[in-house]
């Protein structure tokens, strides 16, 4: 971080943040990547942005933010498919790793997979992590028609967990073919659905009982997780073929889960999250540059007044939760001069 920049963006931050916030819903958009893209709609009726590592850094001095993780959001790359997939996977996380080796206090990564090909997912995985360094990994809620939570999933989980690797989980634009969404863009609100259909799917297939070590972070406050949560532990009361496959405990599943608060750092959505995982699984996010500077601004703005919370809270949510599961990132930053 330049000392301009930390200076100008940590104004008015309460002490407990001196050291700078931990984004971990910042995304990329590598120059390779956009020309893949090509005339591709990444996601319907939504703005597809300009970003640089300079745009980025600019707006993280300019709000206290220390460090930023970085992940491609939906498509990921899903738009292509078999040796083409991986090998674009593969450019970008080397293009993440090149940028956090140019940038190491100041960039994390999470990697991207080439799923649904869980084999050579499983491959990029070893790849991105022992070899390029990558702070941990990036999935989208579904894949084609199969969410997270399919059988077919499983083993690659069961290595996240096993690695004790952060997990950071997208939305994309809903699978099903011929859904109304009133012209409307998916993000503004079929994202939120798309997170709980994903964590569900975790839920009712056991993959959270079989897998407790997973470290999976939610974006956007686990879409309407924190207002269906209590409604999720009556399954087997709707439907009796639900009683073999209920997850032990819900809400203590949900609780065990991370959430970052990007778009949702406001006095409806952070009191219900608060009541689901406490601070101690609440982390910062920006969703930079699908959502503007001025975005990041105002979700800043709300973090830092959500009046349930201690500054001891705040510099959980900020920063220690991240670095807590990021711990190669947490080591960059010991190691600056």
């Amino acid at each position: 971080m330049t000392d301009t920049g930390q200076a100008a963006g940590l104004q008015g931050a309460p002490a407990s943040e001196a050291a700078g916030l931990i984004d971990v819903h910042h995304h990329a958009i590598p120059p390779h990547y956009r020309a893949a893209l090509g005339d591709e709609v990444a996601i319907p009726n939504v703005d597809y942005p300009s970003w640089s590592p300079e745009a980025s850094l600019e707006v993280m001095d300019r709000h206290g933010i220390a460090a930023a993780v970085l992940s491609i959001t939906a498509p990921g790359v899903t738009f292509v498919s078999g040796e083409r997939a991986a090998a674009l996977a593969r450019r970008v996380n080397e293009y993440f790793a090149e940028l956090v080796e140019r940038h190491p206090t100041r960039f994390g990564a999470f990697a991207v997979l080439p799923l649904p090909d869980v084999t050579a997912a499983a491959k990029e995985l070893s790849y991105a992590v022992d070899e390029l360094g990558l702070d941990g990994v990036g999935l989208l809620t579904s894949y084609g028609d199969t969410y997270l939570g399919a059988p077919e999933f499983e083993p690659l989980l069961a290595q996240l967990a096993e690695r004790q690797l952060a997990v950071h989980v997208h939305p994309v634009t809903p699978p099903a073919r011929g859904l109304a969404t009133f012209d409307l863009p998916p993000s503004l609100y079929e994202f939120t659905f798309e997170t709980t259909r994903a964590t569900a799917s975790l839920l009712f297939n056991g993959v959270l009982d079989r897998l407790p070590d997973l470290r999976l972070i939610l974006s956007h406050a686990g879409g309407t997780l924190p207002f269906l949560a209590r409604r999720l532990t009556h399954g087997p009361t709707i439907g009796a073929y639900l009683a073999k496959r209920a997850p032990a405990d819900v809400i203590g599943s949900l609780a065990r889960l991370h959430y970052d608060i990007a778009m949702s750092a406001n006095e409806f959505a952070l009191p219900a999250l608060t009541a689901l995982a406490g601070t101690g699984h609440v982390l910062y996010g920006s969703d930079f540059p699908f959502m503007p500077a001025s975005h990041t601004a105002e979700n800043t703005a709300g973090f830092r007044a959500h009046p349930a919370w201690s500054d001891q809270d705040r510099a959980a949510v900020g920063r220690s939760n991240a670095l807590r599961l990021l711990p190669r990132l947490a080591a960059r930053l010991d190691r600056r001069p």
